[in-house]
Formats: structure tokens, C-alpha cells, sequence
């Protein structure tokens, strides 16, 4: 599969929710969804606050075989998660994946309190579908560890405030270098569809702009 096949297979949910129809059907951070859904094969939570792991969403998808990936944080509040940290690399519903650490250096909620601390244990997930290394940064600064990624897909956060500023995003998107990026983490009342486009302008490589489903 080529990462312009693997992004066909993506779909948008807003804010920083996706589900990829490999096979197998992968959610990430579902949140708020609409309607009906394909029963997930795989859920992958990045961590525990209320946009980012919602047991009501993970019950929408959720079917007999469906297998939940969370952090410690994240599995209390969705219990029978296998607990994952970062650093880590498992295998789950036959796909391969990576733990990535996901923090802030510079977005504070008071002085010297970051809305994401390091120690917080958030994490960010690269899996391997159909050959394609696809990087879900979590909500992240652009943080040294991520300078190492290698994928040919990355969906990097791009509202600013809590996350990556889109300029932070276009700089960190240039240190790793995929094949496409994918801009996240605005929609759903938080950033607007310009903060996507507005990456798109800054960043010199190739952009797929998402439409929210």
C-alpha cells in the first residue's frame, strides 16, 4: 500500500479523532461520533482527558473481538484496556505499533504547569498498516523525541493553545519528513478549519486536508 492509499482509507471525525479502514479498523481517539460506525478490530486512546478518551464513543465501536490500547490514566476510566507507556512496541489485532511520548515545553494552564506534563505519561502512537507508517502525535508539543519518527504519514496537531501552533507544527513536520502530513486537533469548538489550512500554506511538503465526517 502506498501513503497515498493509507490516506484514502482514513476518515476524519473531528478534532483529533480517526478511524483507518486498514483492514483491520483502527479509532483513534473517538469523540463525539455521529450515527452509526463500523465495529473497530482496534482503539487506540491516547490519553485520559474527556476529548480524547470517551467511554461513551469507545462503546459506539466497540465489537466481540474489538481490542482498546490506552494509558494507565486512560484504562481507569475504560477498564479491560491493555495498558501501554511510552517507548513501547506491541502488537495487537495484528498491528504493529509504537509508543511515542506526547507532551508540552511551551503551553502552560499556569505557570509552570503544562495543560499535558511529561509526567503525565500521554502518548502518541505510530502503527504499521499495509506497510505504511502512520504517526498519530497526540497532543504534543514539538518535543525532541519526535525528531526521531521515522513514518510515512504523520497527523500532527496544529491549533495552538494546548498543542503545536501551526507554525510549530510546519517546523516539526520538516524534522521528520514524511511522505504526507495530515493536520488534526481543531474542529468540534476547538481551533477552526484555518488553523489546517494555514499549515497547509506554511508547510513545504505534501498536505491532505481532511473534510470532517
Amino acid at each position: 500500500m502506498t501513503p497515498e492509499e493509507s490516506v484514502a482509507k482514513l476518515h476524519w471525525m473531528g478534532h483529533d479523532a480517526f478511524r483507518l479502514d486498514g483492514p483491520p479498523v483502527i479509532y483513534i481517539d473517538p469523540w463525539k461520533l455521529q450515527g452509526k460506525h463500523i465495529p473497530a478490530d482496534l482503539v487506540l486512546i491516547s490519553h485520559d482527558h474527556y476529548d480524547h478518551c470517551s467511554p461513551e464513543d469507545v462503546r459506539k465501536v466497540m465489537g466481540p473481538r474489538t481490542i482498546v490500547v490506552a494509558t494507565a490514566a486512560a484504562e481507569a476510566k475504560v477498564p479491560g484496556a491493555r495498558i501501554v507507556r511510552a517507548g513501547e512496541r506491541l502488537t495487537a489485532a495484528g498491528v504493529d505499533i509504537e509508543t511515542v511520548p506526547a507532551y508540552n515545553v511551551n503551553k502552560f494552564r499556569s505557570p509552570g504547569q503544562p495543560f499535558h506534563p511529561r509526567e503525565a505519561g500521554m502518548v502518541g502512537y505510530i502503527v504499521t498498516v499495509g506497510g505504511v507508517r502512520i504517526y498519530f502525535a497526540g497532543d504534543t508539543d514539538h518535543i525532541p523525541e519526535m525528531d526521531s519518527v521515522q513514518c510515512d504519514i504523520a497527523l500532527l496537531p496544529v491549533s495552538g493553545i494546548y498543542v503545536m501552533t501551526a507554525e510549530e507544527a510546519a517546523q516539526a513536520a520538516k524534522a521528520i519528513r514524511p511522505a504526507i502530513v495530515v493536520p488534526m486537533h481543531y474542529g468540534l469548538g476547538i481551533g477552526t478549519d484555518d488553523d489546517g489550512e494555514r499549515f497547509a500554506r506554511l508547510y513545504d511538503g505534501k498536505v491532505t486536508v481532511l473534510k470532517q465526517e
